[in-house]
């Protein structure tokens, strides 16, 4: 089990903790506290979840007059894992994370790190500190991976996955797509475009219900 260098996590943060427990804990898998390393940063991910989602609301809210469901289809791709995880990355937050055994640092475990540290973050300076934090490393996922939104959209709900089939005609290849009851369609030059265009319509579609 490695021990982080917590002043370069810190730097790469780009935030100075006052409490440097508390920095150590964002730092802390689940796989370290099991051997006596401290507590994990599982509850400070489970703050920083409610943050990020708050964050982006509030954004979203008060910078686009959309309806409800473009709203939450926007919101989705700012807090999808995809796009906590390419943050972490960005930031090469899992390089300073405490683990053990074969624990994949990338993934689920990126993403999960990232709202482990604007959890800290918030308890150690405030939600002006986190906002400060999002503002700067959050990015929205590109619209062009709405596949990956509507999976996790729909396995969220259910076991199944969406269903895809596609036919060329004269005008280009017309997709459809379903999950959950609900179906979509759209048409496009090329099978992976128009899957593309299919998801986007039905994840608007199911956000909206």
């Amino acid at each position: 089990m490695k021990t982080p260098d917590l002043a370069a996590a810190e730097a790469a943060i780009g935030y100075t903790f006052s409490d440097k427990a508390l920095l150590a804990r964002c730092f802390c898998h689940s796989s370290a506290a099991n051997l006596g390393g401290g507590e994990s940063n599982e509850r400070l991910e489970f703050l920083g979840d409610a943050v990020v989602q708050l964050y982006v609301t509030d954004l979203l809210y008060r910078t686009d007059g959309g309806r409800e469901g473009a709203l939450t289809a926007k919101r989705q791709s700012y807090v999808s894992r995809g796009a906590l995880e390419a943050a972490c990355e960005a930031l090469g937050l899992v390089d300073y994370l405490r683990y053990t055994g074969d624990v994949l640092v990338h993934g689920k475990t990126a993403a999960n790190l990232y709202e482990a540290v604007v959890g800290g973050i918030y308890l150690d300076g405030g939600y002006a500190a986190a906002e400060a934090f999002l503002a700067r490393t959050l990015l929205p996922q590109e619209a062009g991976n709405f596949r990956a939104l509507l999976q996790e959209f729909v396995q969220a709900r259910s076991k199944a996955l969406p269903v895809y089939s596609s036919q060329e005609t004269e005008g280009g290849v017309v997709c459809t797509v379903s999950a959950l009851g609900e179906s979509a369609q759209a048409c496009a030059p090329t099978k992976k475009l128009a899957e593309r265009a299919a998801a986007r319509c039905l994840f608007g579609k199911l956000s909206e219900q």
